[in-house]
């Protein structure tokens, strides 16, 4: 399935004019606050009308303006989960996902799979005020998965959590995901939740679409730097686990060579997704010898892009993978860093964080 989305609508002192198309997977709508990706969304649900567009998923046209046609919310089969995760306080976790079914006009059927899934078998018998937020937020999801939608909305369901909690849920969002072949539109305006979830990114910038493709694609071109964050940046990778090593590094094989990274929890043989941050990659000229670094692997430059102040992002393919590297105007002009250059890229085995490792099948 794909969701087609096109829109025009107008706040004062704002206007919404975006483009694009969402596979099948995991879409992320990324910007920062006041891009308008929740404008998006809540006109993909049909929370709001807008002054000109079309919406079409899985081949049935939920807005086109044009043609006077707009879908009630009720009829598109759109599961939404918000923020705060807008549980019924009064009702147990089991009333507030079974609510979810009988939204659909079912019963309990799928209630057990959505249970063991989300890892909320422990919680049915409480209310929302005895529980921690990340487990809000999964029951909120396993609530709109219940209801049977045909696309699921995930309107920045962990900005409200901490690092911690975040890092408990992401799993459950991962095999969400994978398990249950829903199209999401993701919102965030977090990088490191966009490269561990998305397939697809959609960056939003006042209103308007920036840039869009896969994910990889994205986050390593070095155009798309500054509209990340410079101290975010950095490029999606595909590896495979190799091995674990007794002194708790794991080896992974991607297209430029062998990394060796903190333990993952993966078997061998998985393949996985790593993010690497563009200020934890060093370029070097020659060969390093004697140095600490175990991540060694010969690049090419394939794109300078100078910013507004001293910095410079470094565009890189090893073998066929794209990375970036974020080094100071002097320091390029001291290498002599040009396209095609070759080189070698360094990366200290501690750099990747483990929520930048994840599986992805």
């Amino acid at each position: 399935m794909t969701l087609s989305v096109t829109l025009r609508h107008g706040f004062p002192g704002f206007a919404l004019d975006v483009a694009f198309e969402a596979p099948a997977g995991v879409t992320a709508l990324f910007g920062r606050s006041g891009a308008g990706k929740t404008t998006v969304v809540n006109a993909v649900a049909g929370l709001i009308r807008p002054a000109r567009g079309r919406i079409v998923a899985d081949g049935e046209v939920l807005v086109d303006t044009a043609r006077g046609v707009f879908l009630p919310p009720h009829r598109r089969r759109v599961g939404y989960v918000f923020q705060d995760g807008r549980l019924f306080p009064h009702l147990t976790v089991r009333d507030n996902l079974l609510y979810g079914a009988r939204f659909a006009g079912g019963g309990e059927a799928g209630l057990g799979h959505v249970v063991e899934m989300l890892g909320i078998g422990a919680l049915l018998g409480r209310r929302p005020g005895a529980l921690s937020g990340g487990e809000k937020s999964r029951v909120a999801i396993g609530r709109a998965l219940l209801a049977r939608p045909r696309l699921l909305l995930m309107d920045e369901p962990l900005a409200a959590l901490d690092d911690a909690r975040k890092a408990e849920i992401l799993p459950y969002v991962e095999r969400l995901a994978g398990e249950t072949g829903l199209p999401i539109l993701y919102v965030s305006h977090a990088v490191a939740e966009v490269a561990r979830l998305a397939a697809t990114v959609v960056v939003l910038a006042v209103g308007q679409v920036a840039r869009a493709g896969p994910v990889a694609e994205v986050f390593g071109d070095p155009d798309t730097a500054p509209l990340l964050g410079l101290r975010e940046a950095g490029a999606v990778v595909a590896a495979r686990v190799v091995a674990h090593a007794e002194d708790g590094l794991t080896e992974l094989a991607f297209a430029g060579g062998r990394l060796f990274v903190p333990r993952i929890a993966a078997a061998p043989g998985a393949a996985v997704r790593l993010r690497i941050q563009a200020r934890d990659v060093v370029l070097a000229l020659e060969a390093p010898r004697g140095i600490s670094a175990l991540n060694v692997f010969p690049a090419t430059v394939t794109r300078l892009h100078a910013g507004e102040g001293p910095g410079m992002m470094v565009a890189l393919k090893a073998g066929e993978a794209a990375l970036l590297a974020r080094v100071t105007r002097r320091s390029a002009e001291a290498m002599g860093l040009r396209e095609g250059l070759r080189l070698y890229a360094v990366l200290k085995s501690i750099a990747p964080a483990p929520a930048d490792v994840s599986a992805i099948e």
